[in-house]
């Protein structure tokens, strides 16, 4: 399922690769980095303070195609590795408010169901949209991202 719920954004796909390499896109440093904003999006190494640890926060500056900038923040909840992913985020860091979202990694035998929810405060129906839009794009980037992971050799991973 891909929709708008009445919580929020949900996001299901299906990898043709082990969860491992699911999950290390998603919490290593310089994989977020180079899927977090889409293809079109940056956010330099330099700028992202990201270990995903309960109770860790973390920081992202996002620099968009036309120079502008996002800065991102929030906390990791749970951890599970290889299975569970639970963070909070916002693109307002000076506002207490943020959105949780979820990411659940389920192996089969094809590779890794992943389902992935954010929750939408406050949102309209219209950013709603525009947020189910861009995550999709992102996770289409991990998607790449995770199909190096397994396929690179044990150490470089």
């Amino acid at each position: 399922m891909t929709a708008i719920t009445a919580r929020g954004i949900e996001i299901d796909r299906t990898f043709a690769v082990p969860p491992t390499a699911v999950f290390a896109a998603w919490t290593t440093p310089e994989s977020f980095a180079q899927w977090f904003g889409g293809k079109n999006a940056q956010v330099p190494l330099d700028s992202l303070d990201f270990v995903a640890e309960p109770g860790r926060r973390w920081t992202a500056r996002m620099v968009l195609p036309d120079g502008n900038t996002i800065d991102w923040t929030g906390d990791f909840v749970e951890v599970l590795p290889v299975e569970r992913l639970v963070f909070t985020i916002t693109d307002r860091p000076d506002e207490p408010r943020r959105a949780t979202i979820v990411v659940e990694l389920t192996p089969t035998s094809f590779g890794t169901q992943m389902h992935f929810a954010q929750e939408t405060p406050g949102f309209t129906r219209e950013q709603q949209e525009r947020l189910l839009v861009g995550w999709q794009s992102f996770i289409d980037e991990l998607e790449l991202i995770a199909a190096v992971y397994a396929t690179a050799p044990r150490s470089e991973k």
